[in-house]
């Protein structure tokens, strides 16, 4: 255990655990110490970051399908009753779609917003239900992206979902404070993963390059948003609220 980390064993549920950013963040907060619900549809690849994360009593796989909105909550409160009281959630489970406007039918924006914004909101919802939330408070942290501040054709849907979400952590941290729980985001730029090594794929190589220099440090790694979230999450840095921190190698300063 990580000796500067103070979860102390406190239990975070992080969606999207299965893969990606999600799977990333959930082996740092077991690097520092923290236990980890695994959140997820896939139970075989949440049982695969399972075994990556280390002592089996780290960890729990939690299958939930977030597309199934009224689910949430009552599996939240069964994992509740099994683990005991949580301390935190990390909402990184998301879709990401091209979408131009002529293709914005309302079926295939309320897809984006149910997993990335509603699916968030039952999940926070749920983990500050009395009998969930651990009686000294707790923290809230969305993955939210830089398309939550910048635009780009065709993500006018997603640009939309990601916005909704940093304007809802704001108005969270406020309405959470005074239960001591604390709501933050963490807004990525270009991160390697498998999902953006499959859009690469349909790119030649000029078009990735020119993607990759409009960020002057380069793409990011998992890693680079893990070791945010787990800073957003910590404990120790119970001043901190309402924060949007955007990781981008310089993209969004263009």
């Amino acid at each position: 255990m990580n000796a500067v980390s103070a979860f102390g064993d406190r239990w975070v549920a992080v969606s999207g655990a299965s893969s990606g950013i999600g799977r990333g963040i959930a082996l740092q907060l077991v690097a520092q110490g923290a236990r980890v619900a695994l959140i997820g549809r896939n139970v075989e690849r949440l049982h695969e970051t399972a075994e990556l994360a280390g002592p089996a009593e780290r960890t729990r796989v939690c299958p939930i399908d977030l597309a199934e909105l009224n689910g949430i909550a009552p599996a939240v409160r069964a994992l509740a009753e099994q683990t005991g009281r949580l301390y935190g959630l990390c909402h990184a489970a998301g879709l990401a779609q091209t979408l131009p406007l002529a293709a914005t039918r309302p079926d295939r924006v309320r897809t984006l917003m149910d997993i990335n914004f509603q699916a968030g909101l039952e999940l926070a919802r749920a983990l500050c239900e009395r009998a969930v939330l651990r009686e000294d408070g707790g923290s809230v942290l969305w993955i939210s992206s830089v398309y939550a501040h910048v635009g780009a054709p065709g993500q006018i849907a997603y640009c939309a979902t990601k916005g909704a979400v940093a304007a809802a952590v704001r108005a969270m941290a406020l309405e959470l404070a005074p239960r001591r729980v604390r709501v933050n985001c963490v807004s990525p730029g270009l991160v390697k993963t498998a999902m953006t090594a499959s859009a690469g794929s349909r790119m030649t190589a000029e078009q990735w390059s020119r993607i990759e220099a409009l960020h002057p440090l380069g793409a990011g790694s998992v890693q680079d948003v893990a070791r945010a979230a787990s800073f957003l999450l910590d404990p120790f840095n119970a001043w901190v609220t309402g924060a949007d921190l955007v990781i981008d190698g310089g993209y969004s300063l263009q």
